[in-house]
Parts: structure tokens; C-alpha cells; sequence
């Protein structure tokens, strides 16, 4: 006699290694897809030393749940990092089916360790299975390279509604930037991503921090811009380029990753001129969230945070945070302030830790 599988069993999985055209087509669908998991930004890292593999676990023809790794290699061994992934079913089963795969992956490149950065909120209700999952396969909670406090913007409401979500001083200085003569526009050509590489140089001049290189922005804004997911816009004066930013919108979400001023640019208020337009692609885009990048991460602990001391002692230690001036900046367009999960590392050569995490920031 035969036995046959209960109609209530789930159907077999396998993992496999899909193409970049699959790959994307499910993680744009899943709900904690991110743009670090597209293809794209595989090809951008791609540029920069990093090769990409992708694992999937399937059922029946369709992915269920999976990652796409970024490795670096040197003098024979490795780090692998899943920025903002993997992308998990929820499913028990299918998720240890990827975990293993991409223990066994990491091992068979000889890494050092292997580095997840879940895109999943600390709030999150599913957020502790997560952690349960990962610390029982031998991960530890680690730094992590990607912003683990952002604000973030509904997008769902009309932009009058928008608008007048935002803080007084917000309203006034996008009404400011119009009456100085500040208009915004899409960037198109090389003359305008010059403009743009520019101004990042002397914005990450003034405010002190690392910008990349011109090639890099280049190879960003064409690899998205040509599905329409990225847009180029700058913010003019009289003739002359006072602001800019490169916005994206991938997976349902826009995010603000680069952007910077000129001394009169920030007089002027190009940068909120230039969000009210980023937020307005983003929405029109198809978005219905923004994510506005890092802010001190003092201020997401402290959102979370169920004591009144303890928030106060947080939002206190974050006025001395470099940041704390983009947090005011991004927090008066309206959004939640809000904080990832942390990384977690699975070490496989202990001895060599410590000095491969520097591999992976780099």
C-alpha cells in the first residue's frame, strides 16, 4: 500500500538560484521587498568589489522566501551581507530551507562571516519570531552598515493633505523657496549629474561626511532611472544650481539617499522645495511610503521606548549626534520616527572577525 501525502501537507520545496528578472519579480512583490535586494543594486555593487549570489527556496514553480548576498573576497576568504533581507515566508519550513542554503553558500565562499540586515521594524509583530529564528541558528546581533533609525512618510493621503501635515516651518520655507526664486527640475544629461556630483562634494565638505565617487552616483542613476525608479532633480536660482537630490522608488517605497546644498541653497530652502517635489514623483510613482534614510538612532530607541525617563535621557543624547539637524530637517515633513531590527552575523573564523566588519562597511 501507497501512502500518500494529506491534503493539509504542505507541497515540496526546493532551493534554487534564480535569474535576476525572477528574482525581481518576486522580491518587488514581497512584503518586505527593498531596493538593496534589486538586481539593480546588485549591479551597482557589482561596480564597487562585490559579486552577488541569490538563493531561493520554491514551491510549486514560485519563491517563497529568499536573499540576495552581497561578497566581498580577498586574500582567499570572504563576507557575505544580505542588506535588508532576506525575505522570509513566514513558513517554518521554508525559511530553515534558506537559512541552511545560505549557511552553506557563506561556508563554500570561505566567509568570514555572513552579515543579515532584516528589513523588519523593531515594532513589528513579527519581529521576535525573527530574532528567535535567527539567534537559534547561531547568529548574533551585530552593528549594522544600513540606517537603523529613519523617518517614514504615509504617502497614501492627497498632497494638500500632505502639505498640511507638515510642520508650520516646513510649509513656510517650500512657500519661502518659490518667493526666492527656486524652481525644481529633472535632471537629464551628464551637465546635470556633474552639477549634482558638485554639490554632494561641497555638501559632504561642510557637513563632514563621505560622499562617492562620480561614477558610482552615474551608474545609480542609470541603472534605476531607466525602469523608472530613480529621478535626478535640482533645485535652480537664477541660473545657477543651488540643490539637488537622487530619489527612488522601488518595491512600493521612495527613499531619499543622496542629496545636498549650496550655502544659498540652504538660505534659500532648496532642500525643502526638493522634498516636496521628491515626495510628490514618489506618490505619483506608485509609492505609498518614504523612507527618509538615517537619522540618530538615539531617536528611534527613544520612540520605542516605554519608560518617560529613559525617553527623555535618549532624545537628550541625541541633540549631540552629528545628525540631529537632518533629523529635524526629514521629521518636519511628517513622518514616524521609527527603527529597524539590528544585524546579525553568523562568525565562521572568530579570530578573523573584528577586522573583516571593516570589509563589509566598506
Amino acid at each position: 500500500m501507497s501512502l500518500s501525502r494529506t491534503a493539509d501537507a504542505a507541497p515540496p520545496a526546493r532551493v534554487t538560484r534564480p535569474t535576476a528578472e525572477v528574482w525581481d519579480t518576486f522580491a518587488t512583490a514581497h512584503p518586505q521587498g527593498h531596493l538593496l535586494q534589486s538586481s539593480a543594486w546588485a549591479e551597482l555593487k557589482g561596480g564597487v568589489g562585490w559579486n552577488v549570489q541569490r538563493v531561493a527556496v520554491e514551491r510549486t514553480g514560485a519563491i517563497v522566501a529568499g536573499a540576495q548576498v552581497l561578497i566581498k573576497r580577498r586574500l582567499g576568504l570572504a563576507a557575505a551581507y544580505v542588506p535588508r533581507g532576506p525575505l522570509l515566508s513566514g513558513d517554518a519550513a521554508a525559511d530553515d530551507m534558506l537559512l541552511a542554503a545560505l549557511d552553506r553558500m557563506a561556508r563554500r565562499a570561505l566567509a568570514v562571516f555572513l552579515r543579515v540586515e532584516p528589513n523588519l521594524l523593531e515594532g513589528d509583530p513579527r519581529a521576535q519570531a525573527l530574532h528567535q529564528r535567527l539567534t537559534a541558528r547561531g547568529f548574533v546581533q551585530a552593528t549594522p552598515i544600513q540606517p537603523r533609525s529613519s523617518v517614514h512618510l504615509n504617502l497614501a493621503p492627497e498632497p494638500e493633505r500632505l502639505l498640511a501635515a507638515m510642520s508650520k516651518g516646513h510649509r513656510a520655507d517650500i512657500r519661502r523657496a518659490a518667493r526666492e526664486g527656486v524652481a525644481v527640475r529633472e535632471g537629464l544629461d551628464a551637465d546635470d549629474l556633474e552639477s549634482f556630483h558638485a554639490i554632494m562634494q561641497e555638501t559632504g565638505a561642510r557637513a563632514n561626511f563621505a560622499i562617492h565617487s562620480r561614477e558610482y552616483y552615474r551608474r545609480a542613476w542609470e541603472l534605476f532611472s531607466a525602469g523608472g525608479h530613480a529621478r535626478l532633480l535640482l533645485a535652480e536660482r537664477e541660473g545657477r544650481t543651488v540643490g539637488t537630490c537622487m530619489v527612488f522608488a522601488w518595491a512600493g517605497e521612495g527613499l531619499y539617499l543622496y542629496g545636498g546644498s549650496t550655502d544659498e541653497g540652504l538660505r534659500a530652502g532648496a532642500n525643502h522645495a526638493l522634498q516636496w517635489q521628491a515626495l510628490q514623483w514618489a506618490r505619483d510613482a506608485g509609492c505609498t511610503s518614504y523612507d527618509f534614510w538615517g537619522i540618530p538612532d538615539a531617536l528611534g530607541q527613544a520612540a520605542l521606548a516605554q519608560d518617560e525617563a529613559e525617553r527623555a535621557r535618549l532624545e537628550a543624547q541625541a541633540q549631540s549626534d552629528p545628525l540631529i539637524g537632518v533629523y529635524r530637517f526629514k521629521k518636519g515633513f511628517g513622518g514616524e520616527t521609527v527603527r529597524y531590527l539590528p544585524a546579525y552575523d553568523r562568525r565562521y573564523i572568530p579570530l578573523l572577525y573584528d577586522l573583516w566588519q571593516r570589509r563589509v562597511a566598506s
